[in-house]
């Protein structure tokens, strides 16, 4: 055993119970609603970053860091951000210019007026270990001041497959009055090696048979290695007291030195089927994005009234294909694969390059706590050029105007009324590893929102949100020649609601619940090419966290987590789905001493039934979802 494998156990053997301590990396506590909020390594919620009302925001490119748009190519370091925060129905109404995916907005770290750190040392039964160090430091005597962190993984996941990977960042800020603020920060992610394990892709209408009991065979040549960056400015500036200037500037990156994907295609009842690997030669992906931000405020007796004045752009170049496959014959997941790493013959690689900026005017009127008003106005040119080797350069044009209005009523100081209008135009994904245009970016897409909904202060601590939506796109997936390409348009109607606060004192609360209608329309659908259920999404979503901290237990929280996902559609005809699952966690944190040194002490259980099921991943595509991780972190503040 390492000695870092033995830290963990021997400070925990070590501790004792000692005075209550403030819980850390608690996203329970950190989150106003049900609607999805990360803090550090903890996220909780009816949605993430990943999917909002069953679409992408962060593929849509729905990204903000600190209200200001960003084209997000690798997430921002948890070194860096307090938090990250998902902004949809009411929550997303005081947001200038809102999108119909719903918005990612990640707060960033300040420095306060005095020094403060965290350690934080993670350890799984699967054998995976993480190092966490954030920090956060005036400058003495200075307006200047720094935050920012170190991470080193040691991955180990549920399908037997490892990682290892490690994080740099660091924010240099200055704020010389409350009037002015300004920051530029770096972030660097290495991950000199991930393993890459099988997906399964059978032939008949059915789901797989395999159970990989965490044994990664191999090859050991498919994994993955690359780089990843981030980097920017922030400005702000008062320039009189009823004008803000506000700036940001971005770059986000990744370099992939190597890309891998493993299939098993073709499997029969027992799992067998044809294993094919694809590496990837280097290839990148890299953007630059800003916007330009002017506001005057005039506050009168009764009303208020807001102007933004909005140049938001960017510049995203992406190099991908040339892949090699590698065909390896019959194989199941489970079977050992012995073939030594061949000569890859790399071909071409293709390139995208989107250039797009948007001039925008959006106005808010509030009528002292009665009424609110909120309307934007965009108008937006997009270019998308696309060279493919040994093909004509193919382009994609378009100057659409975008628009928003949406209000809220407060009937009263305790009940909220909203509803809202939005248009926008979006990235709509890459093409999935088992497409015959692998990896390829498809064109912007224009999608609209519509919803409403209340939102009620039970109590003091206690709010509930409810709301209707219906979101419009345009359906990518595979057609019959297993090409990714739109086959006629999606629409996602469906009840969300939050209920968030203290139910009683020692309570923490957080209930989201999702009712959907998700239906595909289109000649694909009449002509019974696929299926009026769209891929992936389920018609019901359940979740539920708990913090109870009793006084009794001085200082001590139990925490539970449930999730339910209903069935979903896991092939274009619908004739095979995923079936129901739900799913426990429960979790503990304790205040600790280890001499003079207090801590802390995490421990998780995810998937604590040891629930068996499969992951989605592109039409008839599966993966074995994690099986039971127990996981212990012990913490230390300076």
């Amino acid at each position: 055993m390492t000695a870092l494998r033995r830290l963990p156990l021997a400070l925990a053997a070590a501790c004792v119970l000692t005075e209550p301590a403030q819980a850390n990396d608690n996203a329970v506590k950190a989150a106003s609603d049900a609607f999805g909020t990360s803090v550090g390594r903890e996220s909780i919620g009816l949605y993430t970053t990943g999917s909002v009302r069953g679409f992408s925001p962060t593929a849509a490119g729905n990204v903000r860091i600190d209200g200001l748009y960003f084209d997000q190519v690798w997430g921002v370091s948890a070194r860096l951000r307090t938090a990250s925060q998902v902004r949809v129905g009411l929550s997303a109404q005081g947001f200038v210019f809102p999108s119909p995916t719903g918005i990612v907005d990640h707060q960033l770290r300040r420095p306060g007026a005095q020094g403060e750190g965290q350690v934080s040392l993670t350890s799984d039964h699967w054998g995976g270990r993480y190092l966490d160090v954030d920090f956060s430091q005036p400058i003495k005597g200075t307006a200047w001041g720094v935050t920012g962190g170190l991470s080193a993984q040691r991955i180990r996941y549920g399908n037997g497959t490892h990682a290892q990977g490690a994080n740099g960042s660091l924010a240099l800020w200055w704020r010389p009055s409350p009037e002015r603020e300004a920051m530029v920060f770096l972030s660097q992610h290495n991950t000199p090696f991930d393993q890459i394990a099988a997906l399964v892709s059978p032939a008949a209408a059915a789901l797989p048979q395999f159970d990989t009991q965490r044994r990664f065979q191999g090859p050991d040549w498919s994994y993955y290695r690359g780089t990843a960056r981030n980097r920017g400015a922030l400005w702000r500036e008062t320039l009189a007291p009823e004008w803000q200037l506000r700036a940001g500037l971005f770059h986000s990156e990744f370099d992939d030195e190597r890309g891998a994907s493993h299939l098993i295609v073709q499997a029969d009842a027992t799992g067998l089927g044809q294993r094919q690997l694809t590496i990837d030669p280097a290839s990148r992906n890299a953007s630059d994005s800003g916007e330009l931000r002017l506001s005057h405020t005039r506050r009168g007796a009764q009303w208020h009234q807001r102007w933004h004045l909005q140049w938001a752009g960017r510049e995203r170049l992406r190099q991908y294909g040339g892949s090699a496959r590698v065909d390896l014959g019959p194989g199941r997941v489970e079977d050992p694969v012995s073939a030594p790493e061949p000569a890859f013959a790399f071909g071409p690689l293709s390139q995208d390059r989107i250039r797009q900026q948007w001039l925008g005017l959006a106005y808010e009127l509030r009528d002292g706590r009665e009424w609110e008003l909120n309307a934007g106005v965009q108008r937006t040119t997009y270019r998308k050029r696309l060279e493919r080797p040994g093909l004509a350069a193919v382009e994609d044009r378009s100057q659409p105007v975008l628009g928003n209005l949406s209000g809220a009523w407060h009937w009263s100081p305790h009940l909220v009324a909203y509803a809202g209008l939005t248009r926008g135009l979006e990235e709509s994904g890459i093409a999935p590893p088992n497409a015959s245009n692998r990896n390829q970016a498809v064109p912007a897409i224009l999608t609209t929102q519509r919803d409403a909904g209340l939102r009620w202060q039970l109590a003091p601590r206690l709010r509930w949100v409810a709301g209707v939506f219906e979101v419009q796109k345009p359906y990518f997936n595979l057609d019959a020649a297993n090409l990714y390409t739109q086959l006629g348009e999606v629409r996602h109607r469906g009840f969300e609601t939050s209920l968030a606060g203290h139910p009683m004192p020692e309570l923490r609360l957080l209930v989201g619940a999702l009712w959907m209608q998700p239906r595909v329309r289109g000649e694909a659908v009449t002509l019974g090419r696929v299926g009026e259920r769209p891929l992936g999404q389920p018609e019901r979503q359940l979740k539920l966290n708990a913090v109870w901290s009793p006084a009794a237990l001085q200082g001590v929280s139990l925490d539970a987590g449930v999730s339910h996902t209903g069935p979903m559609a896991a092939t274009r005809d619908n004739r095979v789905e995923l079936p129901a699952v739900t799913l426990l966690d429960l979790g503990l944190r304790a205040p600790l001493h280890v001499g003079a040194q207090p801590l802390s002490l995490r421990l998780r259980v995810a998937n604590a039934t040891d629930r068996h099921y499969y992951e989605l991943r592109g039409a008839g595509l599966y993966a074995e979802a994690p099986r039971r991780l127990v996981e212990l972190t012990v913490s230390g503040s300076w």
